[in-house]
């Protein structure tokens, strides 16, 4: 499906990763070609070798009250800090704005997994005194978006995407959705994931830590949708306008070159290309690509199912006046997903 959006700007994004807060310590680091990963302890899997991109530096207390941080999971924590620097970045002041116009759409793949794990964990060794029912909102994927909202005033559309390692992307389709049909003038658009290392002893038992793909990391990436409408009536400066979205489900046998020819069209050699998931694990799609400016993050501070929305946000704030933006996002059966921008324009 190729869908070509008009009347979309991007007023503001933000991002916490393994690098720190915002895009700036990511874009450092791709240009310089280092990394903020970090050794993943010998005693998590039983040996040493393998790098995560953990966010250690992060303290919610930096971001709201002590007593609010503790009631939320560590995705919660990341998306009130995350969806409040982007709405600074956007010169958003949310109170002169009617809340039910303003939503989120976010992208999870393992949000509330620490919170799940001590939930259940306090059942199997201690039935059902065991359980602690204050921590089980928590547990479920959508607890980032939805502490977003309350924390931030948010009342309108509020949708979680779990989509492997396309969630974010899909997050980010249907907030552009939300815009297009009038449900919304605001839509904040990313993804949060958390690693700990029980995940981690789980993708091992699974066969898949290797050392050729990226790492796998934590944190949370959103940006600021807006229709270019109401971007001009508030004087916003307008950071970049979304102008196509392609998705395909899945590479059909036979047709793959005119399903990849489909996703990277014909991109400008001046284009950066933001590669998220499984994208930069595909010669055939990174050939096709190969003369451009590529942003992978993930081999800086790791990659999960819903890093896309920070893929997005470096792109975008790498993208100069004027200049096209390519978003490649993959899963290994898929969906994937091509995300068309263009910097800097004026409404």
């Amino acid at each position: 499906m190729n869908s070509p959006i008009s009347g979309i700007v991007v007023t503001g994004y933000s991002a916490v990763s393994a690098a720190g807060i915002g895009t700036t310590a990511i874009q450092d680091l791709v240009r310089s070609g280092c990394d903020a990963l970090t050794p993943i302890p010998g005693d998590v899997i039983g040996r040493d070798g393998f790098r995560w991109g953990k966010v250690d530096g992060f303290k919610a207390s930096d971001f709201m009250p002590p007593m609010k941080a503790r009631k939320m999971d560590r995705c919660s924590q990341f998306a009130v800090a995350v969806a409040g620097l982007a709405l600074k970045d956007a010169g958003l002041d949310l109170k002169l704005l009617p809340p039910g116009r303003v939503g989120i759409a976010l992208g999870s793949g393992f949000c509330g997994v620490s919170n799940a794990a001590e939930f259940l964990t306090g059942y199997f060794t201690g039935g059902v005194e065991g359980l602690i029912p204050m921590i089980f909102p928590n547990t479920v994927p959508n607890s980032p978006a939805s502490n977003a909202s309350i924390e931030h005033g948010f009342k309108g559309p509020n949708v979680t995407l779990v989509q492997r390692f396309c969630s974010a992307e899909s997050a980010f389709m249907m907030a552009c959705r939300f815009i297009e049909e009038g449900r919304a003038d605001i839509m904040l658009a990313g993804g949060s994931d958390e690693l700990i290392p029980l995940m981690v002893k789980g993708f091992d038992a699974m066969g898949q830590m290797t050392r050729t793909s990226a790492p796998f990391g934590e944190g949370c990436g959103m940006v600021v949708l807006e229709s270019a409408a109401h971007a001009a009536r508030r004087g916003a400066a307008v950071k970049a306008a979304v102008e196509a979205i392609t998705t395909i489900g899945m590479l059909a046998s036979g047709r793959e070159c005119e399903a990849l020819d489909l996703l990277t069209g014909s991109p400008d050699s001046c284009s950066p290309v933001s590669l998220s998931g499984t994208a930069a694990d595909m010669p055939e799609l990174l050939e096709r690509v190969s003369v451009n400016p590529r942003v992978d993050i993930g081999r800086t501070v790791g990659r999960s199912l819903a890093m896309g929305g920070t893929a997005m946000a470096v792109l975008l704030a790498s993208l100069q006046h004027g200049q096209a933006g390519l978003h490649l996002a993959a899963s290994p059966e898929g969906p994937y997903y091509a995300i068309r921008f263009r910097g800097v324009h004026a409404v």
